[in-house]
């Protein structure tokens, strides 16, 4: 017992080891992923992000314009960020939302029309 009153003393007089969590918020680590964003207006639905998403949560139909990711399956890795060809896609600093069912985000777009359609 006397052994640790030794401990016990320093940790009384020295700084507390953790934070007032509601109170002192820690900042976000350096190349932090937060939630997945796209601009669908800028998407030319190439399905280069689905291709190379390693979970496979991205779907896009490029005759139907729309761009789907389940994100209970999402990883954020970034993958999908930097593969894209018109940096439509990226991730903000904000945490993804406490969910308590499956969420998939959906959106729909205008498909680019390719030279050879716009031209008939």
């Amino acid at each position: 017992m006397f052994n640790m009153t030794k401990n016990v003393v320093a940790n009384l007089f020295s700084k507390s080891s953790t934070r007032l969590y509601p109170f002192a918020v820690r900042g976000h680590f350096e190349g932090f992923r937060g939630t997945l964003n796209i601009n669908i207006d800028e998407c030319i639905f190439c399905r280069t992000c689905m291709i190379k998403c390693p979970s496979q949560c991205i779907a896009v139909d490029n005759k139907a314009g729309t761009w789907t990711c389940e994100a209970m399956s999402c990883v954020y890795c970034g993958v999908c960020v930097d593969v894209c060809p018109t940096g439509c896609l990226s991730m903000s600093k904000e945490h993804r939302p406490v969910a308590t069912e499956k969420q998939t985000m959906a959106y729909q777009g205008v498909p680019k029309k390719k030279k050879k359609e716009a031209a008939e």
